[in-house]
């Protein structure tokens, strides 16, 4: 039996660096706004769990992936790139391959920053629907949007220009609601960003 809320749960994997942060907050709101639920290692705070043990748990309980495998620049320490995005994809994939009846069922969206760039480091892809995003967050929002809508055919989603002047909307809102909460918005944690954005979808509905 597949978990509780396996059908609306997104299991996001990208970069978590200051860098992505307006790519991921972007993310968090159009798949709340589209009536979906994002998860992602950042929910879990748990020191006595091995990390790819909480991976694999969350892969586990998504029935839709999002990943993002842009992130491949060499660190200015190591001088080597991060391979945790197309790992966890390459888990995600195999689950569809390997898992039961329900993993069987998954949906994968993959995205980049150019369209064909994949094709130099990571070329057994080939044959997704891979989307550039041109590190553009409102660009992301109208592709999660549209692959959203696509795998949820019976609900009524707001179109990405819609729900892009939504989200300006609430970043605009956003500093005051901090204030209401008594958070510092330098120190918003994921849990924090995920609580405040439900809060605000909910008292400002769609016009729909």
């Amino acid at each position: 039996m597949p978990p509780k809320n396996y059908d609306k749960d997104v299991f996001i994997n990208c970069p978590f660096d200051e860098n992505y942060t307006p790519m991921f907050d972007a993310i968090l709101f159009v798949i709340y706004e589209c009536g979906f639920r994002p998860r992602c290692a950042r929910e879990m705070d748990d020191s006595g769990q091995v990390r790819m043990d909480k991976i694999v748990k969350l892969i586990n309980e998504c029935k839709i992936g999002l990943h993002d495998i842009s992130r491949t620049e060499l660190d200015s320490i190591n001088s080597l790139p991060r391979f945790n995005m197309p790992l966890e994809l390459g888990i995600f994939i195999g689950a569809t391959k390997f898992g039961n009846v329900s993993q069987k069922e998954k949906r994968t969206m993959i995205v980049d920053k150019e369209e064909y760039r994949y094709q130099k480091f990571i070329s057994d892809i080939s044959g997704q629907d891979i989307k550039p995003h041109h590190n553009d967050p409102n660009r992301l929002i109208t592709i999660i949007r549209n692959w959203l809508k696509n795998i949820s055919q019976d609900q009524l989603i707001p179109g990405g220009t819609a729900i892009i002047d939504r989200y300006n909307d609430f970043k605009t809102q956003l500093p005051s609601m901090c204030m209401g909460f008594s958070i510092d918005p330098t120190e918003l944690t994921y849990n924090d960003k995920s609580q405040l954005i439900s809060v605000w979808l909910t008292t400002t509905p769609t016009a729909m």
